[in-house]
């Protein structure tokens, strides 16, 4: 029997192989164990369902690489004591995907919680699924996958105690953590029945019988706490930074300050003199695009990582040129500036746009900036590898376990399956960890060092001078009014550089999965619009970011809006729900937008009824249209993104001295069904937070190539002064459990910054139209 214990997985992982294993064997194996993996599905199944559905699009799961798994052998153990042990396979960075999957699969089988321990997975695609946690897909995509695991254990245990009492399985159930029957007054415990359910045949999914949402025990009621929160708040957990192993050697890297420079030469004599200091490594550049190549430099290793440092602060270095060292941000504002004042790729087109703004009654155009984001998660890149007998173990904190096994491998020049990637928490994220470039730093450092392990650490400024950087923005729009105050045609010009042009030279427009972030997918009922991507040339790493593209978008559109209901001499809400038109379900496909957040159509339409209840339920809560005292102002936006549908409201004071305080935020959410309403209103509340501070006070900038900004003081977070008095999360409510789910992680951000300036509008009369905030309202 392999007890249960909280330490990582390891050689007892092996027992959740079944690579190359028949069905037959693993389970005869496991009994022999003493675990019990539920349930099961026959290859056979899941090639037949793959072949059928091969030459059809695929949406959401089934679209990404290796999709999802809803085998209960992967997921699922029982030991002879009854302790069930359930996997979770996403990795979990503050957004409570180790306590909602878990759940789901709990409350599916009757387990008890309180007898559930969560195992984190290492990164194993074809084992796994798709585990790339980003996109606010987890919960969104595994719910039901979850569920049918849930319910082939539960199936597996109940046809195991009617088989030992001789009594058709239709008369026995499953109820927390027991199997009964009632008509006899028998029951089993779930541990006494592991060894003979595991000798019984594997359900089919079409055979199996889901929950009624009526008989959750844990889905939908926030009657959880989060797993693994004692350990977080007493600091037992185990951040990728926290990874310790015997004899274990400490680095940290100079790394060029312009993408592209690489180390011309170096000397390394006063490092070695640091005491601690063991040796100097060069690390191997790699030509432009970025890619998820670490950016080389001169890594230094050490004893313990203060001395890395102490020494990497000792070496000299001379970096070479690189075509990005003019990159200047005021400089390249104007670029942006200049592009979007010209006509650009049409990216959608409906109407007669130009000549309806020529016959308009007014016409009105403004432009908003958003500058470069860094993610800044609290706990900075980290990872630590070790290489033995041709074997490369990595410890990290990544959103991205199978993608880092992959790049690792290839850097060695190893085969993945010597490579194990194994996921410890995450301290934040945020798009950040899904980029793999530390970990292959330091898979390469322990190759250095004859396989020893290595951790490499990310400092505060390494992270905030060398992250993929969120997209700098230039969003240009115009509109035409008639007589009536009416919108007649739109145009948006959106002037940024793409994230495809981290992987691709010569990629200056968006991809179409930016481009559905909230500009292509405009839900407003206007005849005339017409959508336009000018050029922008990246001269940074562009990556992924909490929210991506929908930010400066919701920025742009919903401070737009309300500029265009001042002009109108209208309510904010009432125009914005004008604009929006009758309640209605828009395929993307007929806006031309066929990303979708990469969900089907048809399952996910826009639905134009979400958005306006959304918008009138944060106006009921808030009292919009509420008295004010000078100086205080109320801002309304509203913004579908990861296929859910937010609206806020928020309520500033702004004092003489520019000052701004926040005593309120209302924030209305339709997700669809929710697993954990707890999870999502912590979302939420964090995604309010973030907005703030990115509304604010970030901004990284470029001069001559380099970041500007280095540490918290010039890249500030939210201070508690600054934090509203009050944040309050109306989800609004659904229990119809068989409709798809919408993202939580990421919805939250895009409409904080427009309600924002839209209240500072509302208590000044002075509108912000770039960002951050700063000192804009600092008297003249």
């Amino acid at each position: 029997m392999i007890a249960k214990d909280t330490a990582p997985f390891s050689a007892a992982d092996a027992e959740f192989d079944i690579v190359n294993v028949s069905r037959r064997d693993f389970l005869k194996n496991l009994a022999l164990s003493g675990f019990v993996l539920a349930a099961g599905f026959p290859d056979a199944l899941l090639a037949d369902a793959a072949e059928t559905d091969s030459e059809l699009k695929k949406y959401g799961a089934d679209a990404m690489p290796h999709g999802w798994v809803d085998n209960p052998l992967v997921f699922v153990a029982i030991a002879e004591d009854g302790s069930v042990t359930i996997i979770c396979h996403r990795s979990e960075m503050g957004q409570g995907v180790r306590t909602s999957l878990p759940l789901v699969v709990a409350d599916e089988m009757e387990a008890n919680w309180l007898q559930v321990t969560v195992k984190q997975a290492p990164g194993d695609e074809a084992k796994f699924g798709n585990q790339d946690t980003d996109g606010s897909r987890s919960t969104r995509h595994f719910f039901m996958p979850m569920r049918r695991v849930g319910a082939a254990a539960r199936h597996m245990l109940e046809t195991a105690a009617a088989a030992q009492w001789q009594v058709p399985v239709n008369e026995v159930k499953a109820e927390l953590h027991r199997v009964v029957h009632p008509a006899s007054g028998k029951s089993l415990s779930y541990g006494d029945l592991a060894i003979a359910a595991a000798k019984l045949p594997v359900p089919e999914r079409t055979s199996l019988r889901l929950k009624n949402p009526a008989e959750f025990r844990y889905i939908g009621k926030g009657n959880l706490n989060i797993y693994d929160g004692r350990d977080m708040v007493s600091g037992n957990s185990q951040y990728g930074m926290d990874t310790r192993l015997d004899g274990m050697l400490y680095a940290v890297v100079a790394r060029p300050k312009v993408l592209g420079a690489q180390a011309k030469r170096f000397d390394a004599a006063k490092a070695l003199q640091v005491p601690g200091v063991l040796q100097v490594v060069e690390l191997p550049s790699s030509p432009l695009p970025a890619d998820f190549h670490p950016l080389g430099g001169v890594a230094v290793v050490a004893t313990n990582t203060w001395a890395a440092i102490q020494g990497r602060k000792a070496l000299s270095v001379e970096w070479t040129d690189s075509p990005h060292a003019h990159y200047d941000s005021a400089d390249y504002r104007k670029q942006l500036e200049a592009a979007a004042r010209q006509s650009g790729k049409v990216v959608r087109e409906q109407g007669q746009v130009d000549q309806a703004l020529q016959a308009a009654s007014q016409r009105v155009s403004a432009e908003y900036y958003a500058p470069h984001l860094a993610q800044a998660p609290m706990e900075p890149p980290a990872a630590t590898a070790r290489i033995v007998n041709g074997h490369c173990e990595v410890w990290a904190c990544t959103q991205a376990p199978q993608l880092s096994r992959e790049r690792v491998a290839k850097w060695l020049k190893l085969p993945e399956e010597r490579v194990t990637v194994h996921v410890t928490l995450l301290g934040g994220a945020f798009g950040r960890k899904s980029m793999p470039d530390y970990l292959i730093e330091a898979a390469l450092l322990s190759k250095a060092m004859r396989g020893k392990p290595v951790k490499v650490t990310w400092t505060r400024e390494d992270d905030l001078q060398h992250a993929y950087f969120h997209t700098v923005s230039l969003e240009r729009l115009e509109a035409g009014l008639d007589t009536d105050g009416k919108v007649q045609a739109w145009l948006h010009r959106s002037a940024a550089p793409s994230i495809s042009a981290t992987f691709g030279p010569d990629s200056k427009h968006q991809m179409p999965a930016e481009l559905g972030m909230g500009i292509i997918n405009l839900p407003y009922a206007i005849p005339n619009i017409r959508i336009e991507n000018p050029e922008a040339e990246s001269h940074t790493r562009i990556g992924w970011f909490r929210s991506v593209s929908n930010i400066p978008r919701a920025y742009a559109v919903q401070s737009f809006v309300a500029e265009l209901a001042q002009t109108a001499g209208r309510d904010h809400k009432e125009f914005l729900l004008d604009l929006l038109g009758p309640a209605r379900r828009i395929d993307p496909r007929e806006l031309n937008d066929s990303w979708n957040q990469g969900e089907s159509p048809l399952s996910y339409p826009v639905d134009t009824g979400r958005l306006r209840r959304v918008i009138e339920t944060v106006c009921g809560q808030a009292g919009w249209g509420r008295n004010l005292p000078k100086g205080q102002g109320l801002g309304l936006a509203a913004h579908y993104s990861f296929v859910t549908y937010v609206a806020a409201i928020v309520q500033v004071v702004v004092a003489e001295d520019g000052k701004i305080q926040v005593p309120r935020v209302d924030i209305a959410v339709d997700c669809g069904p929710q697993v954990n309403p707890e999870r999502i209103r912590s979302q939420f509340e964090g995604a309010c937070i973030m907005g703030l501070t990115l509304a604010m006070h970030s901004e990284i900038s470029f001069k001559n190539g380099a970041v500007v900004q280095d540490n918290f003081h010039d890249y500030p977070l939210l201070r508690m002064d600054e934090a509203p008095g009050e944040i309050r999360i109306h989800l609004l409510p659904s229990d119809a459990y068989d409709t798809p789910l919408g993202g939580i992680g990421e919805p939250g951000l895009p409409p904080i910054a427009p309600a924002l300036c839209n209240a500072i509008f509302a208590a000044t009369g002075k509108r912000i139209r770039q960002l951050p905030i700063r000192d804009q309202l600092m008297p003249d």
